[in-house]
């Protein structure tokens, strides 16, 4: 009990165990709250474990490809006073083509491995995620053209057209038609494992 200056007197009511335990409870029902996790978390950061890992795989199958490619050289070894018989990848528009796009489906993904990180770190951030399903698709749609553009001519070069009397040729540049082969082969499942990135990154965005 204390006593002011206009003799008005306070009486001091000291805390009661019942007024401690009401509050102390809101302290630690916030605490609670903060450190309780978002229940799809784990999903979400296994389907960006999941992307980064065939992100990966991805590259590898383009970038071998693209060099499969780019080395497939033969020069036969009999030739003529004018004549040398040799084949490379840049005789063919097709081939060219298919250097070029996979060098550049190579070069996207090896810069979206950092953004696919992002994606792992946080895994409920949308905006990296949708940015690399848009590139990823027309990535793919660019890896899907360039290799059955290439696999059409691979085919022609092994079997021919008697329709227009295109001979094979790759009973004399067997070489050279196996190293344009496994490069197609590269493609295709660089376009396959981007297809399954693609699905992988929609149900990610999809579940909440």
């Amino acid at each position: 009990m204390a006593t002011g200056k206009n003799g008005e007197t306070a009486i001091n009511m000291p805390e009661t165990k019942a007024s401690v335990k009401g509050t102390a409870p809101l302290l630690n029902s916030s605490k609670a709250v903060s450190t309780v996790e978002h229940p799809n978390r784990g999903v979400k950061k296994g389907f960006a474990i999941g992307d980064f890992v065939l992100r990966l795989c991805a590259l590898g199958a383009a970038l071998g490809a693209t060099v499969a490619m780019g080395n497939a050289d033969q020069v036969l070894p009999f030739f003529t006073q004018f004549l040398q018989f040799e084949a490379q990848y840049d005789d063919f528009d097709t081939f060219r083509f298919f250097v070029m796009a996979m060098g550049m489906v190579s070069g996207y993904l090896f810069i979206s491995l950092p953004f696919s990180i992002i994606c792992i770190i946080r895994p409920f951030a949308t905006k990296p995620r949708l940015f690399l399903v848009i590139f990823d698709s027309m990535m793919a749609a660019l890896t899907i053209a360039a290799g059955s553009a290439s696999a059409s001519m691979v085919y022609l070069a092994h079997n021919g057209n008697d329709d227009v009397n295109w001979l094979p040729f790759c009973q004399q540049f067997g070489d050279f038609c196996q190293s344009a082969s496994g490069a197609v082969i590269g493609s295709l499942l660089a376009a396959a494992l981007l297809l399954v990135i693609i699905i992988l990154s929609a149900f990610a965005l999809k579940r909440n």
